[in-house]
């Protein structure tokens, strides 16, 4: 399994559109081939920062996710309406049984 945790952060005066925009790329990525789960959360401590938490099947599936078309707009999107580079990290996980 593959997880990512992402994070951006929104002007003041775009955060609407932004949250708006995330939010349809998580319910857009939730149908693609491998993947798990997709979500989108508003910081609690810097409420202009959104991070998304994301379990992928395999990097194959992460790999195709990153090439639809729609993902790629949604990047660009997002480009002109943060106040500072997105935050992505990828991890390799197996479960672990408690």
């Amino acid at each position: 399994m593959v997880i990512v945790l992402g994070s951006i952060v929104a002007r003041p005066d775009t955060f609407a559109e932004v949250l708006k925009l995330s939010q349809a790329h998580v319910a857009r990525s939730r149908g693609e081939p491998g993947c798990v789960s997709h979500a989108v959360h508003q910081d609690t401590e810097q409420a202009l920062r959104l991070v998304f938490v994301e379990r992928w099947a395999d990097q194959a599936a992460l790999a195709a996710h990153f090439q639809v078309p729609a993902s790629r707009r949604f990047v660009k999107a997002l480009s002109a309406l943060v106040s500072e580079p997105p935050r992505i990290a990828v991890y390799a996980a197996n479960p672990v049984q408690v």
